[in-house]
């Protein structure tokens, strides 16, 4: 999956009619460009009733994966969610296995605090929400703004009644590679799966 051409693209989580009687869903989301055409797709794997029974008893804590999809519908992209009940991460690999990077949940008091590291498991970005900016996440490398991550508000039914949320992922930095970026793409979903939905 090439993201070297662009410099926005949005996370949006698709509607689960299950989320308005209070359920868990899969999480799935659809990637588009600027212009609002879909050039990727993620969905949760794990499926069936025992995946059910843990979405709602465990939330994001339980073990699962999130696949990326191009338009093809070739996977380019396996996050795997290990069972952690503290500093949540999520690893991230290639299809045939090969380690991309990983994402990390840090200790804050007041701020919502992660970090992203490469493939050798060095730190590649600091990320942070401040208190006053809760729904923005700046992504910086030796503290310099790289890329970032904002929620955008999905309107009053669908934040009221649903874990749907949407997301703007700027690349900031022209000198990103292909890899660092889809690490700021997937970090959106972490940014859901972790601060924004219901059961945690």
């Amino acid at each position: 999956m090439q993201l070297k051409n662009h410099k926005r693209i949005l996370v949006n989580q698709r509607f689960e009619a299950g989320e308005m009687f209070g359920f868990e869903t899969r999480n799935k989301y659809q990637i588009l460009d600027e212009n609002q055409i879909p050039i990727a797709f993620a969905a949760e794997q794990r499926k069936g009733v025992f995946g059910f029974i843990l979405r709602q008893v465990l939330g994001h804590w339980f073990k699962f994966d999130v696949h990326f999809f191009n338009q093809a519908r070739q996977v380019f992209l396996v996050a795997h969610h290990p069972f952690r009940w503290f500093f949540t991460r999520i690893e991230l690999k290639t299809p045939e296995g090969k380690p991309l990077g990983a994402i990390e949940k840090r200790f804050s008091i007041l701020t919502k605090r992660f970090d992203v590291e490469n493939s050798k498991g060095l730190v590649i970005f600091e990320v942070a929400s401040p208190i006053w900016k809760i729904w923005t996440f700046a992504f910086k490398h030796k503290g310099k703004d790289v890329a970032s991550v904002n929620k955008k508000w999905s309107g009053l039914l669908s934040e009221a009644f649903t874990d749907r949320d949407n997301f703007m992922v700027e690349f900031i930095h022209a000198d990103l590679t292909d890899e660092e970026r889809q690490l700021v793409m997937a970090s959106a979903v972490f940014i859901d799966l972790l601060y924004f939905e219901r059961k945690q």
